[in-house]
């Protein structure tokens, strides 16, 4: 049965209460709140919905994730990365890059980046948690992704593309990069083709609980504004 969030209570009900159909619908309703996004994470579910919907939360098994030192890079996305086309940035341009990811999509009808959620995580990128990574050909943006970092873990949400491989570099760029901050785990949700590519695997539900607990609260070194951005 469904567990509905109360707005009062920021507790969700343990992972393995998740639907199997649909893979992973762990609860609805609630509120969007910083704290109540921080508590998702933390407990392994995340929010995804559409215009007219509540507020559903899910925890998919098994979990799409990318170990750092397992990226795999493409020959012809190598070369592309020694061309120096775009140059990449982190958190200069956040309102941007999650307003670009929620742009209609060919594929796609809607967006479940609606505009409470927008407003959500820039008060997160506000608290330094949730990040974006822009990537731009001379002055235009072109390439972008955003997500969460907590302790050694960072969390992916969406990424776009307006050029050629733009979001393929800004990927690896921000992979490479947290892989030298010390972060051992990336949370890429759900499966796509276009991850599997870049080396993501599925683990259990239960494994990646067990990330969480292991890799929430370590330290890292990374300083997301004072990096000085690369040209790829």
């Amino acid at each position: 049965m469904l567990t509905w969030l109360q707005r009062d209570s920021l507790n969700f009900p343990p992972l393995h209460r998740a639907l199997r159909e649909p893979n992973g619908l762990l609860a609805a309703g609630g509120d969007l709140s910083p704290e109540r996004l921080i508590q998702a994470y933390r407990h392994g579910c995340f929010p995804w919905f559409q215009d007219g919907q509540p507020i559903l939360w899910w925890s998919p098994d098994p979990r799409t994730v990318l170990f750092p030192d397992e990226l795999h890079v493409s020959r012809s996305l190598e070369k592309c990365l020694r061309q120096q086309h775009y140059k990449v940035t982190f958190d200069q341009q956040f309102s941007q890059v999650i307003q670009a990811c929620a742009a209609p999509r060919t594929y796609a009808d809607g967006t479940w980046i609606t505009t409470p959620m927008q407003v959500a995580y820039l008060q997160l990128h506000e608290q330094g948690i949730a990040h974006s990574v822009e990537v731009w050909r001379d002055e235009e943006l072109v390439g972008g992704l955003y997500g969460l970092a907590m302790g050694q873990l960072f969390f992916g949400e969406s990424m776009f593309s307006r050029a050629d491989n733009a979001s393929k570099v800004g990927f690896v760029t921000l992979v490479r990069q947290l892989q030298s901050w010390g972060f051992g785990l990336i949370d890429c949700q759900m499966p796509t083709q276009h991850l599997h590519s870049f080396g993501a695997r599925a683990i259990s539900r239960e494994a990646f609980a067990e990330y969480l607990r292991s890799g929430l609260d370590l330290p890292t070194t990374a300083n997301w504004r004072a990096w000085s951005g690369a040209s790829s």
